[in-house]
């Protein structure tokens, strides 16, 4: 049986106690929307976020509750969802708030910062910290309402034609690369390009980037960078994580009965962690097919990273100054992220630490 297939028996098998009965279900009105994604439908791990809420959102309410998914260009462009769900162009968007943050650097905060939480810290902001809450009175003004639906988890440090062993290598180099990792990118030196994951490839091939990044080797190996720049860098410490959420306009989102609400949010939750679990099965096999095909891994040095997490953190303490609405998230943020490095530092690190020095084949 497919993991899937078993997911959805499971989830429609608990809903059918929560949500009433079929009956009830028919004297429902039907509801269709549109949902413009921010990726293209090749990537179909993360363009697949969204196929999970429609196919569960379809099953909940017994398919009178319907979402079209469209991928990044076919009815918007893949930077252009968030205006569309605003203006009510269409109903919802899947994507990543921190493509947005040429809008305001808040954005950042629903997706990641450089040197932010990893994807369990992050569910723990988001669903308990306080941090769904604050990005929602954020979102707001946009006329949107937000729910997580999807993440990486920590991913890599992007593809270079040349080796990047230290800041002077950064000097002039022009990285596709997304959210405020562009702007500390720009403070070491480099030129930063934000530009559509279908359109990395062809920028890379012309000679237009030097460098990019993606997510991971699994979209990374589908994209094909490695045969064009085929040197491999990790961490990226621009995303310890990197959270994808459903925005959707707040006047569709108050006509829905609750019933649909809820179903929503329940599949909004299942994407959530089946993304997760879906890059962490397919990211080992593709790094080691990668590896057969000539890829050089590298770490970044220290020098890199230093540099990176100096210059990130001083641009938040600038943003938090001239920012009321970034200063009012940052500050619980960075006090909740304290907290969890602390906590992981106990147990966690210290099994994974002894793990990684002691694989038993």
């Amino acid at each position: 049986m497919k993991r899937r297939d078993f997911l959805g028996k499971a989830s429609v098998g608990a809903a059918a106690g929560i949500l009433a009965a079929p009956a009830i279900a028919q004297s429902m009105p039907e509801v269709k929307w549109r949902c413009a994604s921010s990726f293209p439908k090749s990537l179909d791990t993360i363009y697949g976020g969204i196929d999970v809420i429609a196919k569960r959102v379809a099953a909940l309410t017994e398919g009178k509750f319907q979402i079209r998914p469209f991928g990044a260009g076919e009815i918007v462009p893949a930077f252009g969802t968030v205006d569309a769900v605003q203006q009510g162009t269409v109903e919802c968007t899947h994507t990543a708030g921190y493509y947005f943050v040429g809008k305001n650097k808040t954005f950042a905060f629903d997706t990641t910062v450089p040197f932010g939480m990893n994807q369990r810290q992050q569910n723990a902001w988001m669903y308990w910290g306080g941090g769904l809450k604050l990005q929602r009175e954020f979102l707001s003004s946009y006329n949107i309402i937000s729910f997580p639906a999807g993440n990486t988890g920590t991913q890599m440090g992007g593809w270079f034609r040349k080796p990047v062993n230290t800041v002077a290598d950064l000097k002039g180099l022009k990285i596709r690369i997304a959210g405020l990792g562009g702007e500390v990118m720009a403070r070491l030196g480099a030129i930063p390009q934000q530009i559509a994951g279908g359109d990395i490839y062809p920028a890379l091939e012309k000679g237009v980037i030097d460098a990019a990044e993606w997510v991971g080797p699994y979209d990374d190996e589908k994209l094909g960078f490695y045969k064009i720049a085929p040197n491999y860098y990790y961490p990226g410490w621009w995303e310890a994580c990197s959270m994808y959420s459903l925005y959707v306009n707040i006047k569709e989102w108050e006509k829905l009965p609750k019933m649909y609400q809820a179903a929503l949010e329940a599949a909004c939750y299942e994407a959530n962690a089946d993304m997760m679990a879906e890059y962490d099965f397919k990211n080992p096999p593709a790094l080691q097919r990668l590896l057969k095909n000539g890829v050089k891994l590298f770490a970044y040095s220290n020098d890199i990273m230093k540099a990176a997490q100096k210059a990130s953190f001083e641009m938040f303490e600038e943003e938090s100054a001239k920012n009321p609405s970034f200063k009012k998230i940052y500050e619980p943020w960075k006090k909740f992220r304290a907290e969890q490095l602390l906590w992981n530092r106990v147990a966690e690190n210290t099994l994974a630490s002894f793990n990684f020095a002691n694989p038993v084949n």
